[in-house]
């Protein structure tokens, strides 16, 4: 079987492409090999960015454990739920995951619903680390998408444009050859070629685009679940555009319709409008607490103003030897006091009372003490030389006269 793959339009031509590597003779396909390296590299974004934002790595390699297993049970049940007639006679080949059959779709809302249980169980919030699990998830699109240039599957449209690839009919699987491809079938070297669209080149390039782009938007996110909900409803729209073009779909039954384009188309809408919405609210509340702290600054700003004002007059009233305000208050002490003295009624306080009190006590004593002096004072010692007599006695002056006369008493 021929295994070269080739872009005629640009000049590049792969001789031999294998499909798997052997390893100590067990045969592991590239697109495993690359979807394990996409799964690591996102891990480790994730553990990596978890600890520069100071969160608990743990959590997040749990919750990743625990999306990888549902996320990968989910892409499987997807697949195999829109793929039913190609399962309903043997049961046994659902479980047969190496033969491929793997929903994207599916294993993302697989992933995401585990995680959200397991972020639930541990009580934290899954928007905010779907986040930035969402960044990782995207690493691992990428470098997994390139699986189906080993694969040789996941191709679009027949086409001539200037990336067209070149596949051999016999490397491919007949059901995805469309009717278009068959019409233009190249034959070199007696080998017929198909010419298609290498929608998974297509793809890993948007998604490195949509990487570049919410790596820049982490700085900017308005809400917790922002980035997660854009990863959707872009990713959305980078799959409504390979969806249109590829020619391996999964139809809805009975129908022609794409099961993946509806959800792609449902993703870039509810997802986007739904980022939007709540983006333009978290504007509007953050620009409302802006508006309440600035009139919250501005009145404290003209409080302060008004106290200083305040306080300069004071000091100019007091620098002039006037201060109308502090006269007033003079005024209203000095009219209270005169309306309590006229007021008082003589009855003083308790301690003025007892000093008043001891005091008229002490002057009671005084009182007695001098009217006793006075009694005594007033009493005449009794006559002993001229008793009963009558008349006063005579007193010798104090100088005698030389010629010893006796003065007369009158």
């Amino acid at each position: 079987m021929e295994m070269s793959i080739g872009f005629p339009n640009i000049g590049i031509e792969f001789a031999h492409v294998g499909e798997s590597a052997s390893i100590f003779g067990y045969k592991i396909a590239f697109y495993g090999i690359l979807a394990a390296l996409g799964m690591i590299l996102g891990i480790a974004y994730v553990v990596l960015e978890s600890k520069r934002r100071g969160q608990d790595p743990n959590l997040y390699l749990g919750m990743i454990l625990v999306g990888i297993i549902t996320g990968l049970l989910g892409a499987r049940l997807f697949y195999v739920g829109f793929s039913w007639p190609l399962y309903r006679g043997n049961i046994q080949e659902i479980f047969n995951i190496r033969s491929g059959g793997l929903s994207i779709y599916g294993g993302i809302f697989g992933g995401g619903l585990g995680a959200a249980l397991f972020c639930r169980i541990r009580k934290i919030s899954f928007w905010g680390m779907a986040d930035t699990a969402s960044i990782g998830l995207l690493i691992a699109q990428i470098i997994g998408r390139w699986g189906d240039f080993f694969n040789r599957g996941s191709f679009g449209e027949y086409t001539d444009s200037y990336f067209a690839m070149r596949l051999p009919l016999s490397a491919v699987q007949t059901d995805e050859v469309s009717a278009q491809m068959r019409e233009n079938l190249a034959v070199i070297d007696g080998v017929s070629y198909i010419q298609a669209h290498p929608v998974f080149l297509y793809e890993s390039v948007l998604c490195l685009v949509l990487l570049m782009f919410l790596l820049a938007s982490q700085r900017k996110k308005k809400f917790q679940g922002e980035i997660f909900m854009r990863y959707l409803s872009l990713y959305g729209l980078i799959r409504c555009f390979t969806e249109w073009l590829r020619t391996d779909k999964l139809l809805l039954p009975g129908t022609r319709i794409s099961v993946s384009l509806l959800v792609s188309v449902f993703l870039f809408l509810f997802f986007g409008a739904e980022a939007l919405i709540r983006r333009s609210m978290e504007k509007k509340r953050a620009a409302a607490r802006r508006r309440r702290r600035e009139a919250f600054y501005a009145a404290e700003e003209e409080a302060e103003a008004e106290l200083d004002r305040q306080d300069q007059e004071k000091a100019a009233a007091r620098a002039k030897g006037t201060d109308p305000k502090g006269q007033e208050e003079l005024l209203d002490k000095m009219e209270s006091a005169e309306e309590e003295e006229d007021e008082w009624d003589g009855s003083l306080p308790s301690v003025k009372r007892a000093q008043e009190e001891n005091a008229s006590a002490r002057l009671a004593e005084n009182d007695g003490v001098s009217e006793d002096l006075d009694a005594s004072e007033g009493a005449e010692p009794a006559d002993t030389n001229q008793e009963g007599s009558g008349e006063e006695p005579l007193a010798e002056p104090e100088g005698g006269s030389g010629d010893g006369e006796v003065s007369e008493i009158i």
